[in-house]
């Protein structure tokens, strides 16, 4: 068993929805005539929701959840659901600092890696982060990430439209396929350089975790927004 301080700042549901994200996605891709759209808003939508489930590895959803233990059983029964990585589990709880445990999942058993099972029922927190939801109402996303899926959903939609274009006759000409693919490829190459910065951050905020094959320590977190 460790002891860490752990700070986390939640990531409520905001104002911002898909038609907002599909809206600035229009105007990356100059496509904003409504009479003549190049993309239909159900691919567009397609292509953001990928780049959610990309981001979503490396920057998900930060969630605690409440579970409780069976008396002298190891085994906490959780339901997580769409979930990403679990990132800590604290037990016994409503200790300062905060006492996390070493522990393993399987299906939806995680089981608490402890010399003697739990004596009687007790709470488990479970800190894990799951993949973001963006629909017609609201989104999870960080504020900070929404430019970058953006950027990703454009990436996919462009690549997407130069291999449908390819050897097919268009308005634009073959140039214009080779433009996409190219500008395509390069906004998905500035979408990695975004998730790889926010993967690091990410590792560096909970570095000091429990890994469940990871020594105990003790130290300070701060899990930024």
């Amino acid at each position: 068993m460790a002891d860490i301080n752990l700070t986390t700042t939640a990531v409520s549901p905001t104002t911002i929805d898909r038609d907002d994200l599909r809206t600035r996605l229009r105007q990356e891709l100059h496509d904003e005539d409504s009479a003549n759209y190049r993309w239909t808003d159900a691919v567009l939508n397609r292509h953001i929701d990928r780049a959610v489930r990309e981001l979503s590895a490396v920057w998900p959803r930060e969630r605690k959840t409440t579970a409780q233990t069976a008396a002298g059983s190891r085994e906490v029964s959780v339901t997580l659901d769409q979930l990403v990585r679990v990132e800590a589990v604290e037990y016994p709880t409503g200790e300062w600092p905060p006492a996390f445990v070493q522990w393993q999942l399987y299906g939806s058993v995680l089981t608490l890696l402890l010399e003697s099972a739990p004596a009687a029922v007790a709470d488990v927190n479970v800190y894990w982060g799951q993949l973001h939801a963006v629909d017609a109402t609201q989104s999870t996303l960080p504020t900070a990430a929404e430019d970058a899926v953006v950027t990703g959903a454009g990436g996919y939609a462009a690549l997407e439209w130069a291999n449908f274009a390819t050897n097919r006759a268009n308005v634009a000409g073959v140039e214009a396929a080779a433009g996409y693919r190219a500008w395509g490829t390069a906004q998905l190459r500035r979408f990695q350089e975004l998730l790889d910065g926010f993967g690091d951050r990410a590792r560096l905020r909970v570095a000091a975790l429990f890994r469940p094959d990871g020594p105990a320590g003790r130290d300070v977190v701060q899990w930024e927004p």
